[in-house]
């Protein structure tokens, strides 16, 4: 069957947003950033990582993270390439002794889980659940030595506080995916022993690298689970990791670029006020938009329950009345784009990233061009 014809609605010049890049990931990337590349095409651009310039880059990049999570003494920050997502496979090598429990309340959370689940080496996680769009509480039990928690669920919108959970044994380790956090939610470091996540996020960069901010608790677990002899793979050996990073280095060559972008990005932040400045501006864009989601007849935040909604990728539900992918396909025509909701989740409605880079008016501009394209489709 054709596909119907995309309506021809042209929005106002006027209405557009300065940028129209809302994707939850890769991210938009801010132009002083993407300068920053052509600046360093005779710097450390195409030049070896295990020399100086290339380790003053992770330098910065190490020192900056320590900065903007106000990280306590001995705590460490780590990289190496392959995203967030082979961290899940790092941490059932390094980080869970034998048992987990995994709170799952979307895709990505739900991911962790299944990889626990998978390792033959571990005993069959407990796996807390909850429904998209709400976020389950960690439950503290015998024998569990990691509680995996999710900062920010992309796929669905929610958000959830970090924090010990009450009963957790006084050895076990709390490990954060914070990918779509980072940056851009205020966290407390005393209240997790790993905090990963990947720079095409919060630190508007491209994909290609894992980062963890280690507690000296994680340390000795990584160091201990090394001296029993678990075997290892050494791309995804947290010790190894660990080790180079102490030096400014990755274990193998790591995404020049994506450091480049994550660098000027972070300094960015931190030049103007750090985490303080760079959560204000998700929330100046979150109150934009769900406030608008609740005043406006045909839409209604995801997330029904407002201290759950997340400050950096928003999940608008349409009603019936109105086709939200359609609404999407008129926007991405004008230059608007990425505001499709999250594949699997199937509900008509947008996923809106605010994201640090992201500005607040942007946002704002945007309801109003949805509010356009919804009154010309009607």
């Amino acid at each position: 069957m054709p596909e119907t014809a995309l309506p021809d609605i042209v929005i106002p010049t006027g209405m557009l947003p300065a940028d129209g890049r809302f994707g939850s990931g890769p991210s938009k990337v801010r132009a002083a950033a993407a300068a920053s590349l052509s600046l360093a095409a005779k710097g450390p651009l195409g030049t070896s990582h295990r020399q100086k310039p290339v380790k003053s880059l992770v330098g910065r990049f190490r020192s900056g993270l320590t900065e903007l999570f106000g990280l306590p003494d001995h705590y460490e920050v780590v990289l190496g390439n392959g995203g967030a997502t082979a961290f899940w496979d790092i941490a059932t090598f390094c980080l869970i002794e034998q048992r987990s429990q995994h709170l799952s309340f979307g895709e990505f959370s739900s991911k962790f889980a299944a990889a626990a689940k998978a390792a033959p080496w571990l005993d069959d996680p407990d796996v807390v659940t909850s429904p998209p769009g709400t976020h389950p509480a960690a439950i503290g039990r015998q024998g569990i030595d990691v509680y995996a928690l999710t900062h920010n669920e992309t796929s669905t919108g929610v958000m959830a506080e970090v924090r010990r959970p009450d009963g957790a044994g006084p050895e076990a380790l709390v490990v954060v995916d914070g990918t779509s956090a980072a940056a851009g939610l205020r966290v407390d470091p005393a209240e997790f022993d790993a905090y990963y996540f990947a720079p095409q996020k919060g630190l508007a960069a491209d994909g290609g690298l894992w980062i963890s901010l280690l507690s000296p608790a994680a340390v000795a677990r990584v160091a201990r689970l090394q001296e029993s002899g678990r075997f290892v793979p050494a791309f995804l050996d947290l010790a190894v990791a660990l080790e180079n990073s102490r030096l400014d280095q990755t274990y193998n060559t790591p995404a020049v670029g994506t450091l480049i972008l994550a660098v000027d990005q972070l300094e960015w932040i931190l030049e103007n006020g750090g985490l303080e400045f760079s959560a204000g501006r998700c929330d100046r864009s979150a109150e934009i938009l769900y406030g608008w989601a609740e005043s406006t007849p045909y839409t209604a935040p995801f997330v029904a329950k407002p201290d759950d909604r997340s400050r950096v990728v928003g999940t608008i539900d349409f009603d019936v009345a109105v086709d939200a992918s359609l609404v999407t396909k008129v926007l991405r025509a004008n230059g608007i784009v990425d505001t499709e909701p999250y594949r699997r989740l199937g509900r008509n409605q947008l996923r809106v990233a605010m994201f640090p880079a992201v500005d607040p008016s942007d946002v704002a501009a945007l309801t109003a061009c949805i509010d356009h394209v919804v009154s010309a489709l009607s």
